[in-house]
């Protein structure tokens, strides 16, 4: 049993080794350059200097249409596995898949009706 969880221990392992290096490493070069200055701590954007403040109002659009995204792009991540097994689910997972695609549609079709794709 210990032959199957092997790879999968083996991987941890180095991956927790990769993230306490980085850490530890990055940590001992960067002692050399600790000093603060007004310099260091002024913010960085695109090599100019910052423009009006960071506290600005941002419209409801903007967070509509990101959520919006992020729904769509969440359920087309299933899509993965159900094609992987395709072949083995058959005429059933083609008829679930496709109750699946019309609710995604379905829901589209709502949010632009809505005008929650619109930016004005």
């Amino acid at each position: 049993m210990l032959d199957a969880y092997l790879p999968v221990l083996v991987l941890i392992g180095i991956a927790l080794a990769f993230a306490l290096g980085s850490v530890i490493f990055s940590g001992l070069i960067g002692m050399k350059k600790r000093d603060p200055s007004p310099v260091k701590f002024a913010p960085y954007e695109c090599g100019l200097p910052p423009v009006g403040s960071a506290r600005e109002r941002v419209s409801i659009k903007f967070y509509l249409v990101a959520v919006a995204f992020i729904v769509f792009d969440l359920e087309v991540v299933f899509m993965y596995p159900w094609a992987v097994v395709f072949k083995q689910l058959g005429l059933y997972g083609a008829a679930v898949m496709g109750v699946f695609v019309f609710v995604l549609i379905v829901g589209f079709i709502y949010d632009w009706k809505k005008g929650a794709l619109e930016w004005e």
